[in-house]
């Protein structure tokens, strides 16, 4: 336990450091867009994991698969152990042009038990107006095994229902985009923010001269391109994304109640407070109880397994906080009640509810 307190406390004291970060990490420039793509496909060459018969869809695409090479087949004849239908997604880059690769995610749609060692086929991936971009194909990586004998026995690891086909993506149409203007900018934060959206314009304002940069809101920046670099704007645009800004974030604290794991920001405050935490544990124990009838007696011997519950509590001792301003102290404050993850999580709820926590608090 001492160790593992040890490599938290490492971990929250890296994570209270102030670092510029360059604007390029924080915000992206109007008409810098992604476009989401789809496509529905399926993968071949399974080991006898793929869809049942079950999946009529699979059936049908097989089928119409075969037809486009001249081959009919009765649906009934079709055996589908060793293919699986998908749907195949990828997002790219705007700026992407035709002859491009890209990585494709590639999920199980049917009831296939792994896409293991499995091939998609050339799969049309098209936009929201169902305009066709790209094309997909290519051996499947998995990063996992699942494997199932006759007898029931199951050994696996990771998710091999879902993969990925590296660089398995073809842009093949110019995807839209908006087209740059040269005269004035627009600069957007991923996290809106007043005090990071005036930082970034104060810093552009010091690297150009001037008032070229204005802080519209919290996660809009206008930028008057100078008349100077108006005739290379690509130039200008990379300086811009290569200036550093401090950067300023709400206060949070990140509980994941699945895995235990308890992530607080570097401006997470404690007001004064005292806190009396102890587990309740409860076991439940087996006395079996074995009744013998008598010698040449026709009765049978019965056995009651006679089930007694015993609960107990960890003695608990309650400890006064007389405040934590930064999250060194909040870890020292609750290290120092020697409890688990589980625990923590349990503290900050009700830290917070009590109205002595500063901060967001956050459940995923």
């Amino acid at each position: 336990m001492k160790n593992l307190i040890k490599i938290s406390l490492v971990i929250i004291l890296i994570a209270n450091l102030n670092y510029a970060q360059r604007i390029k990490d924080i915000a992206y420039v109007a008409g810098d867009d992604a476009e989401q793509i789809i496509g529905y496909g399926i993968v071949v060459g399974l080991a006898g994991t793929g869809d049942s018969h079950r999946a009529q869809f699979t059936i049908q695409s097989i089928t119409s698969m075969l037809k486009r090479f001249g081959i009919t087949v009765p649906q009934t004849d079709i055996k589908t152990k060793n293919v699986a239908a998908v749907m195949v997604t990828a997002t790219l880059n705007s700026y992407l042009k035709p002859g491009a690769k890209f990585d494709v995610t590639v999920s199980s749609l049917g009831d296939a038990v792994s896409l293991l060692g499995g091939t998609l086929l050339m799969t049309p991936m098209s936009g929201m107006s169902g305009r066709v971009y790209g094309y997909a194909q290519g051996p499947m990586s998995v990063g996992g095994f699942d494997f199932n004998t006759p007898t029931g026995n199951r050994v696996g690891k990771n998710h091999t229902s879902a993969g990925r086909v590296p660089q398995g993506g073809i842009l093949k149409e110019t995807l839209p985009s908006i087209t740059q203007n040269n005269e004035e900018i627009n600069l957007f934060l991923k996290a809106p923010d007043l005090t990071t959206s005036n930082n970034v314009a104060n810093a552009i304002n010091s690297k150009f001269g001037g008032n070229v940069a204005n802080a519209v809101d919290a996660s809009e920046i206008r930028i008057t391109v100078p008349a100077a670099n108006q005739n290379n704007i690509v130039n200008f645009l990379a300086e811009l994304e290569g200036l550093t800004v401090e950067t300023d974030y709400l206060a949070k604290v990140v509980l994941n109640e699945k895995t235990g794991t308890v992530v607080a920001g570097s401006s997470v405050v404690i007001k004064a407070v005292t806190i009396s935490h102890g587990s309740l544990n409860i076991a439940i124990r087996s006395n079996p109880i074995i009744s013998q009838p008598g010698a040449f007696s026709r009765g049978t011997t019965e056995v009651f397994n006679n089930l007694i519950p015993y609960a107990t509590q960890d003695s608990s001792r309650a400890i006064a906080i007389e405040g934590a301003s930064n999250v060194q102290e909040v870890a020292a404050a609750l290290n120092s009640l020697k409890v688990s993850p589980k625990d923590i999580i349990a503290i900050f709820q009700a830290l917070k509810e009590a109205g002595a926590l500063i901060a967001e608090l956050v459940i995923i």
